[in-house]
C-alpha cells in the first residue's frame, strides 16, 4: 500500500518525527538546497566489493549548505502529556529579510525557569547563494543534553551561525527528508501503473479493470486505483553517506554552473546517489535513525568531480 492518501505536503519545510543525536552533535540536523547531481570518479577500497581496488563511476548530489542563524529559543511546557509551546526569546539583531517570513518581536533577556524543553528557532539565508529569492524559511532545531545544558548552549548561540560541519562529518550516514518533485493530477496509469486496456474493452481503457467488490450505495474502497495528485509528497531517504564535504566550490562548480540553480557559493556536501525533490528544494538533514552497519561509508575515496558543462555546450 505504500503511502496513503496521496496528497500534497503541507508545507515545502520537512517535518521530523524522531529525533537523533550524535556524541559529536549538539543538534538534530542541518538545512540545505538541492543543487543538482552530476558524477565522481571513486576508488574503491571495500572488501568484499567486486570492484575492489579499481576507479569506479557513481552518480552523486551536490547539496548546498548556507549557514543557519539562529533567531530565538522557544520553550516549550508538558500540558496533558503533550509538549506545548510556552514562551519565546528572540535576538538583538537580526537580518531585515527575516521580516519577510514573520513578525519579528524585540529582543529580550532569557529568564525561563519553568520549562520542560528549550529549541532553537532558526532560519537560512538564501542571499547567500544562487537562489532567486531573498525570504528565508524559518523552522526550529532540537538540541542535546539536559534542561540546563539545553539552556546554556541558546544563550551561546543566539544571534550566531551555525554551519554545517558543526553537525556532520565525513563518511557519516545521514537520513535526508525533503518534499519531492509535483507532477499535478495523473491518470492512473502514470500514478499507479495500472495496464491499459484492450481497444475493445467496455468504457475507458486507461483505468482499472475492477473497481472492487463493495462498491454499493456509491461507496468506493480506497484501494482502488484513481486519479489523483502526483508527487510533491514528504518523503525520507535512509543511510546516505557524505563522500565530500567543504567550502572550495571550484572541485564542484561546472563550467558554466548547474542548469536550472547557478553556481554554488557556499559550503556543501555531497552525497552519493539521488535524493528526493527538485532543484532548489530545501533539504532536511538529520543523522541516521537507523543506520545500517553493513554500509561502510569509507570504502569509497572520492577522486574526482565531474566539472564538464552541464548545459550542452
Amino acid at each position: 500500500m505504500q503511502y496513503w492518501p496521496r496528497k500534497r505536503a503541507r508545507s515545502e519545510i520537512p517535518r521530523v518525527r524522531v529525533r537523533v543525536f550524535t556524541n559529536d552533535s549538539k543538534v538534530d540536523g542541518f538545512y540545505g538546497y538541492k543543487v543538482g547531481m552530476s558524477q565522481a570518479t571513486f576508488k574503491d577500497s571495500g572488501n568484499n566489493s567486486m570492484t575492489k581496488g579499481q576507479t569506479i563511476i557513481k552518480p552523486i548530489t551536490i547539496v548546498e549548505c548556507p549557514p543557519l542563524k539562529v533567531a530565538g529559543v522557544r520553550f516549550y511546557k508538558m500540558v496533558n502529556f503533550c509538549l506545548t509551546p510556552s514562551s519565546d526569546v528572540f535576538a538583538d539583531k537580526l537580518d531585515k529579510e527575516l521580516s519577510r517570513s514573520m513578525i519579528v518581536p524585540k529582543a529580550k533577556e532569557i529568564k525561563a525557569t519553568d520549562f520542560d524543553d528549550v529549541r532553537l528557532i532558526v532560519y537560512t539565508i538564501p542571499k547567500l547563494t544562487s537562489l532567486p529569492k531573498k525570504k528565508p524559511e524559518v523552522f526550529e532545531l532540537a538540541i542535546r543534553g539536559t534542561k540546563e545544558e539545553k539552556l546554556a548552549y541558546a544563550q551561546e548561540k543566539m544571534g550566531k551561525e551555525l554551519i554545517v560541519t558543526d553537525v556532520f562529518k565525513l563518511n557519516e550516514l545521514i537520513d535526508i527528508h525533503s518534499v519531492t518533485k509535483g507532477k499535478g493530477f495523473q491518470g492512473p496509469v502514470k500514478r499507479f501503473g495500472v495496464h491499459i486496456r484492450q481497444h475493445k474493452a467496455e468504457k475507458t481503457k486507461r483505468g482499472p479493470a475492477s473497481l472492487g467488490a463493495w462498491r454499493a450505495q456509491g461507496h468506493m474502497m480506497y484501494r482502488v486505483a484513481h486519479a489523483g495528485q502526483m508527487g510533491y509528497h514528504l518523503r525520507t531517504e535512509y543511510n546516505k553517506p557524505i563522500v565530500m564535504m567543504g567550502d572550495d566550490v571550484s572541485k564542484v562548480n561546472p563550467i558554466d554552473g548547474f542548469s536550472r540553480y547557478g553556481i554554488v557559493r557556499c559550503p556543501y556536501i555531497v552525497l552519493v546517489g539521488s535524493i528526493p525533490g527538485n532543484k532548489m528544494r530545501l533539504i532536511r538533514m538529520t543523522h541516521a535513525y537507523r543506520p545500517n552497519p553493513k554500509k561502510k561509508t569509507d570504502a569509497l575515496k572520492i577522486s574526482k568531480i565531474n566539472t564538464e558543462s552541464k548545459q550542452g555546450n
